[in-house]
């Protein structure tokens, strides 16, 4: 029977630099997700304008704070569950949350006609989360403890 060292060494075993990238893609997420979904849940929506959410007053306040809600969770998902071991598979399912999230603003931005101000970064924020879902349910999961 191989042990974990031996196993992990095997032809079809997931390399180091993913494991590695998985994580950084997940805190790369989990920052990201966390600083946007703060600022959507406990910031008045002036100081949200003045932030670059330009869009925060065009939105009922329930959708923006629950937008803001979405995304806290997600980022405390994409992180918590990988790293204590609880529920590991959480984490994918967080992930497909922030890329849900991610293509419905996508959707909302394309309809302002917001092309090149906004929709790039929804892209490169869809990636990762895209990446991680990937990752973790198909590639590399987390085993629970």
């Amino acid at each position: 029977m191989a042990t974990v060292a031996q196993a992990s060494t095997y032809p079809g075993a997931p390399s180091k630099v993913l494991k590695v990238s998985l994580w950084i893609a997940q805190v790369l997420l989990a920052v990201l997700f966390g600083m946007a979904g703060t600022m959507k849940v406990f910031m008045p929506v002036p100081d949200l304008i003045a932030n670059g959410i330009n869009y925060a007053a065009d939105l009922p306040l329930w959708l923006l704070r629950f937008i803001g809600i979405a995304e806290l969770s997600g980022a405390i998902g994409v992180i918590l569950p990988a790293l204590t071991r609880i529920k590991p598979q959480l984490t994918w399912m967080a992930a497909a949350g922030l890329a849900t999230i991610q293509v419905l603003a996508m959707c909302f931005h394309a309809s302002r006609g917001e092309f090149l101000h906004v929709l790039p970064m929804n892209l490169m924020l869809l990636i990762p989360a895209l990446f991680v879902l990937w990752g973790r349910a198909r590639k590399v999961p987390i085993l629970p403890k």
